[in-house]
């Protein structure tokens, strides 16, 4: 069995090293400036949401195929598979722009493997995904068996959003200008998840945050399976209080639940802003 590197992208916001797995970092614009996001990156969530709070709304670019290639094939010259696994193609070209290297780059390499797997997950979601592959390579699974676990698993992982303030997806066109102003006027907190194909769905709009809080409490309590992993991550933009409060909320409701806290980075917080909430977890289905 020939050894493969596994690559995601910064969009997984993953809070520490993983000892299988190599993050590609993204790009992100705020206040007429570039910043890098991952490895090597320039910029910190703290930093980005102090931006945010200034004023300023942020854009975010797709990694690019030179930029794929230059991490592909440093693993291909070791001799070593490659294993991608990508932010979802609901919400970026990442994953098209990921397999156009792959194409490229299999001509080059005719006799090792490149595989891309859309993750249709997000932010946390990837991140979680991620964990659990790096885990079971290091269990010993080969790169087929890894696939086959990814593609079998992947829509049981639930991610439940709640925003602060409709600005930021205004902004990002994900929702009208009269419904932004209507939502930020009666104080409504949307609460959305990433759907089946990837993509960001307002489920429904609530009154409050606590409310919204209690909302993504009974998503997980109705559809929570520890059978697959008992992780749950809540991940907020630079709002710890907040995150904190849903954590003691969620244990109270699941005590065997394993909670952490995490950041929300930049790439989804440029379309969300500061103040989201999002929880994530393994389940009976999305």
């Amino acid at each position: 069995m020939r050894e493969y590197q596994i690559f995601t992208d910064a969009t997984s916001d993953l809070q520490e090293d993983l000892e299988s797995v190599k993050v590609i970092p993204m790009n992100v614009e705020i206040g007429d400036k570039e910043y890098v996001y991952g490895p090597q990156g320039n910029i910190s969530c703290k930093e980005f949401y102090g931006l945010q709070k200034e004023g300023h709304y942020a854009s975010t670019s797709q990694i690019n195929v030179l930029e794929y290639e230059k991490y592909f094939e440093e693993a291909l010259k070791e001799g070593k598979d490659v294993l991608y696994i990508s932010f979802s193609s609901g919400m970026s070209g990442t994953y098209q722009t990921a397999c156009l290297c792959k194409n490229e780059l299999q001509e080059s390499y005719p006799d090792q493997r490149i595989i891309c797997i859309d993750s249709l997950c997000a932010a946390v979601g990837e991140g979680l995904l991620v964990e659990e592959v790096d885990k079971k390579k290091r269990e010993g699974l080969s790169m087929d068996e890894l696939v086959d676990w990814i593609e079998g698993n992947k829509m049981n992982l639930c991610h439940w959003f709640t925003v602060d303030n409709f600005d930021h997806l205004k902004h990002g066109g994900r929702v009208s200008a009269v419904a932004a102003t209507l939502g930020n006027t009666l104080n409504i907190k949307p609460l959305l998840r990433v759907d089946e194909e990837g993509k960001l769905r307002v489920v429904k709009k609530i009154r409050g945050k606590h409310k919204a809080m209690a909302a993504q409490v009974e998503c997980i309590a109705r559809t929570w399976n520890p059978e697959i992993s008992k992780s749950v991550v809540i991940a907020h933009g630079d709002d710890l209080k907040s995150a904190e409060e849903l954590k003691e909320c969620v244990e109270k409701k699941l005590p065997d639940a394993e909670v952490c806290i995490s950041e929300i980075g930049p790439i989804i917080g440029a379309h969300t802003g500061p103040g989201v909430m999002v929880l994530v977890f393994w389940g009976t289905n999305r």
